[in-house]
């Protein structure tokens, strides 16, 4: 399959060598061509995992996003949320008729890319999807090195509009045979883990990780009470799932850490073990507070008013974050109010999500 990897961090990285060494025509998209330049020259990425480290040909490297998506089946944004609106920018001219755009994971982005579009005058008919983690725990270890610890072996995905689900869903196998249908789009942000595990383990873990130069919240900063919180956070994600009238499975955060039942399988210990994760963390800057946070947990916090769900655990973490920016994040550019969605019922909300805004 011919398929586009937009962005130039660890998730786009990983996908680019995984997904060329499994036969794919990949062209790598990214911006910052003095930070691509290593992968321009050579077209290698070293890829690194419990096979070893090997070098894996990439078809095209480009800083012409033009060039990337042109024929692409897939288009694959690994990036974090907060780029989705410049990148859906940099798309719009460029889109036809069948593409699909996966955002893995998503944050919204689905529609959020797909009315960016459509304002700046696409009319291709694209299909956006979004699941709920990345498809692979992935750190770079240099400007072309990464190193995957971990595949993800299911992929609950949403799809916006939702009438083009079988045909995104379709596309996206061909490249991820684990992914697993969800509603639509916002079940499929329903989904997303990332503004479950990340909030508690940054704010609570926030001491030390302002003391130490180097932090692993995955492994001394998950202890009980952590552990308690996140549990609460999560149990409040999956009743504004239920109550806005998604099924199961709910994919509880409780299996990453006790099963092999989650995305990754049983993937804890070895997420721990790998050492990747014990970095500097920068609580105003890093991603997990800009993406996770400040727009993937004030989500949350809103659907749960919109839907007239009690959460009290995601609104003090969101408070205690806003504390911390000094910022008032129940105001944040991806909560429904703020994307003009919170006046609709469940019911026009679950049609529009079915048929398109501009249907």
């Amino acid at each position: 399959m011919e398929i586009a990897v937009l962005g130039g961090g660890h998730g786009c990285y990983a996908a680019a060598a995984d997904l060329s060494e499994q036969g794919h025509t990949i062209r790598l998209w990214r911006r910052d061509a003095s930070a691509l330049k290593p992968v321009l020259a050579t077209s290698t990425i070293y890829l690194k995992d419990d096979h070893g480290e090997r070098p894996v040909i990439i078809d095209t490297a480009t800083t012409d996003i033009g060039e990337a998506v042109n024929g692409a089946q897939l288009i694959l944004i690994p990036s974090p949320a907060i780029a989705q609106q410049d990148i859906a920018r940099a798309l719009a001219p460029h889109l036809k008729d069948g593409q699909v755009v996966y955002l893995p994971p998503g944050t919204f982005g689905s529609y959020i890319m797909a009315e960016t579009v459509r304002q700046l005058g696409s009319t291709a008919d694209v299909a956006w999807a979004e699941t709920g983690t990345l498809p692979w725990l992935a750190r770079k270890h240099g400007p072309n090195t990464v190193a995957i610890t971990m595949r993800a072996t299911r992929l609950p995905t949403g799809v916006y509009p939702a009438r083009r689900a079988d045909h995104a869903m379709q596309v996206i196998a061909g490249a991820f045979p684990c992914i697993e249908p969800s509603e639509d789009a916002l079940s499929g942000a329903l989904m997303n883990a990332g503004p479950i595990i990340h909030p508690p383990l940054i704010i609570m873990n926030a001491a030390p990780l302002q003391h130490f130069p180097e932090w692993d919240i995955h492994n001394e900063g998950t202890q009980p009470a952590v552990r308690a919180v996140t549990t609460a956070l999560d149990n409040e994600r999956i009743a504004i799932r239920e109550a806005i009238g998604y099924s199961a499975p709910h994919f509880p955060l409780s299996d990453h850490y006790e099963n092999d039942q989650w995305m990754y399988g049983d993937s804890h210990k070895k997420l721990v073990d790998s050492g990747d994760w014990r970095e500097h963390i920068d609580l105003y800057t890093h991603r997990y507070m800009t993406e996770d946070t400040v727009l993937g947990l004030a989500l949350l916090a809103s659907v749960a008013d919109w839907v007239g769900c009690d959460a009290p655990v995601a609104k003090g973490l969101l408070a205690i974050a806003g504390g911390i920016l000094g910022k008032d994040l129940r105001k944040g550019e991806r909560t429904l109010g703020a994307l003009g969605l919170d006046t609709l019922s469940v019911e026009e909300m679950r049609q529009m999500l079915l048929q398109g805004k501009s249907a």
